[in-house]
């Protein structure tokens, strides 16, 4: 059974050097503002997986598996899309290092910011542009119609500017 939490403490699970668990969590997660869109993330509470391993350092190797859906519009033709994500992202906690790759933002005295963490990995899946669909040919510059209900749809090439004063002879 999963349980929700925004945070979860290492402390209590008492783990030794090499030894592991995996923990299943609910983990609530806000909507995203994508180029001024808004994006919610459906179901709002996500099931998660989090995988706990003790370094041999008193640090931790971290992992965190979910699949999410994002629903929001597309940004080509700005009808209805759904989008689903699988994350699976690792981070390191090794308290002391010197190094900044084995200190994780994450991890603050043991407990992991689960909420944060899950937001930023489902935002570092996300693709550069949420489509309805792969193929999705978006709106006509000129005058915004859908094109992907009008695939035929055309405009008359606008006249060069440069024979305007040509078209103005009366011969």
């Amino acid at each position: 059974m999963s349980q929700s939490a925004e945070t979860f403490d290492l402390g209590p699970l008492r783990l030794s050097s090499g030894e592991g668990r995996s923990i299943d969590l609910d983990v609530a997660v806000q909507e995203f503002e994508l180029s001024s869109q808004t994006y919610a993330v459906t179901p709002p509470i996500v099931p998660v997986r989090l995988d706990v391993s003790r370094t041999t350092a008193n640090g931790y190797a971290l992992r965190i598996r979910f699949e999410a859906t994002l629903d929001g519009p597309c940004m080509r033709c700005l009808e209805p899309s759904s989008n689903s994500f699988r994350v699976d992202a690792r981070e390191v906690e090794q308290p002391g290092a010197r190094d900044e790759e084995l200190d994780s933002p994450y991890v603050t005295d043991e407990v992991i910011d689960l909420t944060g963490w899950v937001r930023d990995s489902l935002s570092l899946n996300l693709p550069a542009q949420l489509l309805c669909r792969d193929d999705c040919a978006g709106l006509c510059a000129v005058c915004g119609e859908n094109l992907n209900e009008q695939p035929d749809h055309a405009h008359a090439p606008e006249p060069d500017p440069r024979w305007a004063k040509l078209r103005e002879l009366e011969l």
